[in-house]
């Protein structure tokens, strides 16, 4: 709905007349530009973190490995 080259009417206007805030709108172009993989793997870092939150980066790297996932 938001057109970002517009010559006359801003991305904020734009956003204003359809009731969008700007950091939403500028949030969701930012996940549009993630690969589904990457998507998927913050997902699981996700997943791991909130089972076990005293694991730090380095020990979900390691059972992300172990899954097979280390690419």
């Amino acid at each position: 709905m938001i057109e970002p080259h517009h010559p006359k009417i801003s991305i904020a206007r734009q956003c204003e007349l359809i009731g969008l805030s700007r950091s939403t709108y500028y949030r969701e172009e930012e996940v549009r530009g993630e690969s589904q993989e990457n998507l998927d793997l913050m997902k699981r870092i996700d997943k791991i973190y909130t089972r076990y939150p005293f694991f730090g980066s380095r020990k979900i790297r390691e059972m992300i490995k172990r899954e097979g996932r280390d690419r």
